[in-house]
This record gives structure tokens, C-alpha cells and sequence, in this order.
């Protein structure tokens, strides 16, 4: 039988200002990426989303992202990679706190936003992050998009890696996923998303902006816990997933 991971970005919430859907998602999922205090979430929201994820028993990872809550750690920051390191260091000591105080181990690291999209192609970033992640737990996985310098960095070093794919992004036909900026980089049409999730599953394409096909290899199936749809795409791909056949398992069953 096949394996996929679910996971959804989640604990995103700051303050007074409520993001996502996370306690009607959580159930859905096999595992989750929280936000640690730098592109979002505070320590209310870290202690609270650990809480769930407990509950649920599904996979905790760390989402680390750059210092830009007014950006929502989507704008691209000059850093050098020892910067990167340290910030990816820093963000799993925090969230590190409240999964030990609940309990529960963080298996695996997932960089958020334009972290994520930079180490995908810059390779001294990926390796700077990766080694950061190997430093602190080498038994955590890191999430990098499928085919990226991410996952390569990881592989280099040892770090068990796992393959991300999208379900609500549209893909470049480099494999890097579409600039937000650009019309149609979110996928807003449920059955659209279905349809792309299964074919990159059993086929292993996607079919990139420019309408070509390209190779892609899934461990894990992304959709973002700010997308306004989030609860709707995670329940119906659950359940067109359930009516595939393929099992839905966290990444520590895959990996």
C-alpha cells in the first residue's frame, strides 16, 4: 500500500490576531509544522499547538523561519548562512521547551516561507540549515520541496530528509513552486488540488505554470494552514486519498 504524510503549517496564530484553522485541521492530518516565534506564533500559541498535536498524536515538527512577523517570514532576507544556522537553532530551542514540557518529541524540521523557497536553491543555505538540524537532533528529519537543494543538503551530510509536495501552490517548470506575486501561485479549487495530490502520488508529475509536465516525488503533502480553504482541502483530500488507497502515515513511518 502506499504511504503519504499530511501536514499542515499551523500555530501561526500572534497575539490578539488568530491565523488558520488549527483545531479543526489537526485531527485531519499526520503531521504538523509550528511556527516558532520568528514569522509568527508567540509562546501562548507554541504551548497551545503543542497541546494539540499531543492530543491528535500526530507528528511535531519545528517551522522555523526568518525574523519578519511584519512579512510573515515571506520576504526574501540577505543573511549569510551561519545567520541562517544560528535563527533555524534558535527557533527548535523554543519550541523544543514546550514539546519537553508536554512530553513529546519534535520529529522533524520544516523552514517556513522565504527560507524554505531560498535553501531550496542556494545550496550553502540548505547545508548551513541542515547542519544546524543535524547539530541539535540528528535523528530529526528535515522537509525540503521535492527535487530541491534542501533535500540534497540533507542527504550530504546524513540527515534523514523527506520530500515535500503542494496541494494549494503552483509549481515553475525548475520544480521551485510559483513566486506568490504571480496569478494563479495558489490553487484555490479544491478538486484541482485532488487531482494534482493523486497524480503526483501515483504518477509522480505535476503539471508546472507553463502547462508542461515535470518530475516530482512525494513523501509528504502540504497544504498551508493560512490558506482560507484549508480545513475544506485537507478533509476532502483526506478522504480522496482513503478512497485511493493510500494510507496516511507520518513522517516517521516513511522516512
Amino acid at each position: 500500500m502506499e504511504k503519504i504524510d499530511l501536514n499542515c503549517d499551523l500555530g501561526e496564530s500572534f497575539g490578539a490576531y488568530t491565523i488558520g484553522m488549527d483545531e479543526g485541521v489537526i485531527p485531519l492530518i499526520s503531521s504538523c509544522n509550528i511556527a516558532c516565534g520568528y514569522h509568527a506564533s508567540d509562546p501562548l500559541v507554541m504551548q497551545k499547538t503543542i497541546a494539540l498535536a499531543k492530543e491528535a498524536s500526530i507528528g511535531i515538527g519545528a517551522h522555523p523561519g526568518y525574523p519578519d512577523l511584519m512579512g510573515f517570514g515571506r520576504r526574501n532576507l540577505n543573511v549569510s548562512p551561519a545567520e541562517a544556522g544560528a535563527y533555524v537553532t534558535y527557533q527548535l530551542g523554543a519550541l523544543y521547551a514546550f514539546a519537553k514540557s508536554a512530553g513529546v518529541k519534535i520529529r522533524h524540521v520544516k523552514p517556513h516561507g522565504a527560507l524554505y523557497n531560498m535553501a531550496g536553491k542556494d545550496y550553502a543555505l540548505a547545508l548551513a540549515i541542515a547542519k544546524a538540524v543535524k547539530a541539535f537532533d540528528p535523528s530529526l528529519i528535515l522537509l525540503g520541496l521535492s527535487g530541491s537543494q534542501s533535500v540534497r543538503a540533507a542527504q550530504d551530510i546524513g540527515l534523514p530528509a523527506a520530500r515535500e509536495v503542494f496541494a494549494d501552490r503552483a509549481y515553475m517548470p525548475d520544480g521551485s513552486l510559483m513566486p506568490r506575486n504571480l496569478e494563479g501561485a495558489v490553487i484555490h479549487d479544491e478538486n484541482e488540488a485532488i487531482r494534482r495530490v493523486i497524480r503526483m502520488i501515483k504518477e509522480h508529475k505535476v503539471t508546472a505554470g507553463d502547462g508542461t509536465d515535470i518530475d516530482i516525488v512525494p513523501d509528504s503533502i502540504c497544504v498551508h494552514g493560512d490558506n482560507v480553504k484549508a480545513l475544506t482541502f485537507v478533509t476532502q483530500i483526506r478522504s480522496a486519498l482513503e478512497a485511493e488507497g493510500i494510507q496516511i502515515a507520518p513522517l516517521s513511518d516513511i522516512v
